[in-house]
């Protein structure tokens, strides 16, 4: 080999060595990069697909939320539906004892009505003057012995309907604390003694004794809750008792005490008796008061709505 030949080749070809290495190295290197930027893309695509799979699964557990808020919200408004229904029905059962409550009421108060009715005597507010009878056997249930202090001097004992006694006692006192003496000198007369009284009478006045005597059983004062007053200064029932003042004070304040005076002046029944008083009871007294009407000029179905309230 020539001399110059043999120099080249020992430089060419150790570079080439040289260039081979460094291309094998290169390869190597970029084989290995190359894997290392798959394994990278592999792993990008890993996360993205875990991204991918865990949104799905967000939405999915989103969708399921509001899902289950659809769920209850409608439950929430069933529920609310239910309870107004449950309102409703608990006002009609509301009404419904309400309604129950107020007929048992009615029933009730119905029922202490008749039981009142049939403790008191349907006679007490009767119209006996000529008009109705008073059975010979009839006679108040009770009655009581009028103190001696509020009867006339010189007059037996009388007795006044023990319901009504309090009534009587308490307008005499009244009376009393306005200086007005008020005398008892007749109440409470039984069949048998009006008829005595009016034969008396008949007597000694003959048939005029029918212008202020009542027949027997026709007599308010077999009741036992009509009564004769007087004062001392006039000493019986006489027509001079008018002209009292005890006769004012019981005009004016009779009503009261539930008192009204059974013959007044212009009745068509008998004379004028201002001494004459009957207990109607305070709401009959009071409404004739108002309405200005005698208790003859009423109708008897009107007279009979308060008896159930007469010692009311």
């Amino acid at each position: 080999m020539h001399p110059k030949k043999a120099s080249l080749s020992k430089i060419i070809l150790p570079l080439l060595g040289l260039l081979l290495l460094i291309a094998v190295g290169s390869t190597g290197y970029l084989f290995y990069k190359t894997e290392q930027l798959q394994a990278e893309v592999l792993m990008l695509q890993e996360e993205r697909n875990f991204f991918l799979l865990a949104t799905a699964s967000s939405t999915e557990q989103l969708a399921l939320k509001e899902a289950e808020i659809t769920k209850l919200g409608d439950m929430l408004e069933l529920t609310e539906e239910e309870r107004e229904d449950i309102e409703r029905d608990l006002k009609r059962e509301k009404n419904k004892n309400e309604e129950f409550e107020d007929q048992i009421k009615e029933i009730a108060g119905t029922v202490g009505i008749l039981d009142k009715l049939s403790k008191t005597d349907e006679e007490l507010l009767q119209k006996y003057s000529k008009v109705y009878f008073l059975n010979e056997n009839f006679r108040p249930d009770k009655l009581t012995k009028i103190d001696s202090e509020y009867v006339q001097e010189g007059r037996r004992d009388q007795y006044f309907h023990t319901s009504a006694w309090p009534y009587l006692e308490e307008m005499i006192q009244d009376a009393k604390d306005d200086g007005i003496d008020l005398k008892v000198t007749s109440a409470f007369r039984s069949f048998e003694e009006q008829a005595e009284l009016k034969g008396q009478y008949t007597i000694q006045y003959g048939s005029g004794a029918n212008a202020f005597s009542a027949d027997q059983g026709y007599s308010e004062h077999q009741l036992g809750t009509t009564l004769d007053l007087t004062t001392p200064s006039v000493g019986g029932p006489y027509t001079s008792f008018e002209n009292t003042e005890a006769f004012a004070w019981l005009q004016k304040n009779a009503y009261k005490y539930g008192f009204i005076l059974s013959y007044p002046q212009g009745n068509g029944f008998y004379v004028y008796e201002p001494w004459h008083w009957r207990f109607v009871g305070t709401k009959l007294a009071d409404f004739m008061k108002d309405e200005g009407v005698t208790f003859y000029d009423l109708d008897q179905r009107v007279i009979n709505e308060y008896l159930v309230n007469i010692f009311d």
